[in-house]
């Protein structure tokens, strides 16, 4: 396997300690280089990202910049990493063993490697299973603290997503998506009536197996003259703003595996598959109504004790307790405690996806275990379920993602300069 593609992991904040440590230098004497706030990064630490870097700068035939602006933005880059991992123990982020299990498992699974074959490559490249796991730690920890934080400075008012779905892009977005099979039967660029005639027959006959039930695939391998013949006439999921427009048109009266007539172009004639469609209009989910407690992690209330704490609460309401008695006595989310915790009816992208596992995986009236997300230790509890049309909510909760995410990088950016101006930094 290629190093410069060692090994794909979901976060970014710190992926380059993820591949080839092999490239590390040997470090004699270690120093301290840079004191960040309440912490300090060592002169290994740069040696090891440095040795890094130029690996995959090398694997990538990308120029290499002068030692000085590699050593200066490699300083920057690990400062920024430590102020972020400073942040995260002050809250009390925390990752499990078993998440970082996981992380590994999807690891494995994106490059295709078995637990033997995966372990073999840690080998060839110089990696312990212990540094990666901590790698791993840090960039969940860097992540967690990068989505609670700059998520809290992104707001996006109602306002904003009309607007966004009255535009061009935003109705582009909205459109259905449609998996079409597609059959040519061609013609050349001057045809006789005579050509034309005998084209028209046979999309026709093609037609008509087809809809007496032949194969589509193997139709369109077998006869089709159009570019993606040999993959079964498989166009894939397109928009219909990207379809020409004789298509569009087509399957505007198509229904799910429905067979268009043959469709007249200057290239021949033309055979549709509408295989699926999504995005519709009509969507139909189930939705949870949903309470909650929350104790967050303090100076005063350690990481463990904040779910030690939570526990016991569950206890009592396992004993006999009233959920919201405790809500209101114990919650540290103000806009819920109030109302016994209550969240109301969830919506897809409402809660984080912490909140949103526990909620699919609780029966109703259960108490949850206590969970960690990036706010702190919650218990839910599931309280109703109902399946509901909710087309329009769903669409404005799409639109209202996509702007938030299409903002994320740019806030995530003045955020972090902001903790670096606001730290104390002395580069040795």
């Amino acid at each position: 396997m290629n190093k410069s593609r060692t090994f794909k992991f979901l976060t970014g904040a710190a992926f380059l300690a993820l591949s080839s440590f092999s490239a590390a230098k040997t470090i004699t004497l270690d120093k301290v280089i840079a004191v960040v706030d309440n912490d300090v990064v060592m002169a290994s630490e740069l040696q090891q990202r440095i040795g890094i870097v130029k690996a995959q700068l090398e694997a990538n035939n990308t120029p290499m910049p002068s030692e000085d602006v590699l050593h200066s933005q490699i300083i920057e880059q690990l400062v920024t990493e430590s102020l972020q991992l400073q942040i995260g123990q002050r809250v009390g982020v925390e990752i499990s063993e078993a998440e970082i299990d996981a992380a590994l498992n999807r690891m494995k699974q994106a490059n295709n490697l078995s637990d033997a074959a995966f372990a073999e490559q840690l080998k060839n490249d110089g990696v312990s299973v212990n540094s990666l796991r901590e790698q791993i730690r840090r960039d969940m920890i860097i992540d967690q603290v990068q989505r609670g934080s700059v998520n809290r400075r992104i707001r996006i008012s109602e306002q904003e997503v009309q607007n966004f779905l009255k535009s061009k892009q935003g109705k582009f977005w909205a459109s259905p998506d449609y998996n079409l099979g597609h059959i040519l039967i061609s013609l050349p660029s001057t045809v006789s009536n005579e050509e034309a005639k005998a084209a028209e027959d046979k999309a026709h006959a093609l037609v008509k197996r087809l809809r007496d039930g032949a194969d589509f695939r193997q139709v369109a391998v077998a006869e089709s003259q159009g570019q993606n013949a040999l993959k079964g006439g498989d166009i894939g999921w397109r928009k219909s703003a990207q379809m020409p427009d004789l298509f569009a048109q087509a399957i505007e009266t198509l229904e799910e595996n429905g067979i268009s007539e043959p469709l007249r172009s200057g290239a021949g004639f033309h055979i549709l598959k509408l295989y699926g469609t999504r995005g519709s209009q009509e969507q139909v989910i189930e939705q949870a109504k949903v309470r909650h407690i929350l104790i967050k992690p303090s100076t005063i209330l350690t990481n463990d004790e904040a779910q030690q704490k939570l526990a016991d609460v569950r206890q009592q309401i396992l004993d006999g307790a009233d959920f919201a008695e405790m809500a209101k006595q114990h919650s540290e989310d103000v806009g819920s405690m109030l109302s016994g915790g209550d969240l109301g009816w969830s919506l897809p992208g409402k809660f984080v996806p912490e909140f949103e596992r526990t909620i699919n995986n609780s029966s109703v009236g259960d108490i949850s275990e206590p969970f960690r997300s990036q706010f702190g230790w919650h218990i839910l509890q599931v309280q109703e379920r109902r399946q509901q049309d909710m087309s329009e909510t769903v669409r404005v909760n799409q639109a209202n993602r996509l702007l938030r995410n299409q903002r994320f990088e740019e806030e995530r950016l003045n955020w972090i300069r902001e903790i670096r101006d606001e730290a104390f930094v002395e580069i040795k």
